[in-house]
């Protein structure tokens, strides 16, 4: 087992099962600016890189010129029913009470808007800190929000475990000098992510439980 005394999790596809209500938000815009709506597969494929690239994508190459109108609109869409499905993944409330005795933090390139507004629902009493994409230290893989957290809770990096579900939080954790977990749960690519070679790969939550203590 690894000693750890900071757990860093990263939020969509980590911690909660987020992406019915997101798909849910980006077609109700989709459809409110009279684009083409997508897919529910299509839409998991963007997310990973923060709302901004999100909908970027979800509006198409064609339309660019509606993403700024797409933002606005799917602020109050996704704020209005980002709770409708979205809940933590089963087994992750163990693990959050098993490593109560130990910092646990999120690191998200989700806004802290949206961020904020789950996790009070859901438990934001577990975390210690909680650092959104849009804080002002660049989006995984950049390792600035990680760093923070690190700083902030004055643990060494070979203290520090990141969890996530995809490249761009294996690619984070190393380039923070960290170590990480990658989960086959979420919605990551598993192949991307073990070519990215991740210290462990878990298939459920509570196989963190054997790993760290």
């Amino acid at each position: 087992m690894q000693a750890v005394d900071l757990l860093i999790f990263d939020l969509d596809g980590t911690l909660i099962e987020s992406k019915w209500d997101i798909a849910a938000a980006v077609n109700l815009t989709l459809a409110e600016l009279k684009l083409p709506e997508r897919t529910q597969e299509e839409i998991f494929g963007f997310v990973g890189d923060g709302i901004k690239r999100l909908l970027r994508l979800a509006v198409g190459e064609n339309n660019q010129e509606r993403y700024e109108q797409a933002l606005t609109v799917f602020r109050g869409h996704y704020l209005s029913h980002c709770l409708d499905c979205t809940k933590f993944y089963p087994g992750i409330e163990p693990v959050l009470s098993h490593f109560a005795g130990k910092h646990m933090a999120v690191a998200t390139n989700k806004s802290l808007e949206y961020t904020t507004k789950i996790l009070n629902k859901l438990g934001a009493h577990h975390f210690a800190y909680i650092v959104g994409g849009d804080d002002g230290y660049g989006l995984k893989p950049d390792p600035r929000m990680l760093i923070k957290i690190m700083d902030n809770l004055n643990v060494a990096k070979d203290r520090a475990v990141l969890i996530g579900d995809s490249t761009n939080d294996i690619n984070g954790g190393h380039n923070a000098g960290i170590k990480v977990c990658a989960v086959g749960y979420g919605m990551g690519d598993r192949e991307k992510m073990a070519a990215c070679k991740p210290d462990w790969f878990i298939e459920k939550p509570e196989e963190l439980i054997g790993l760290f203590n």
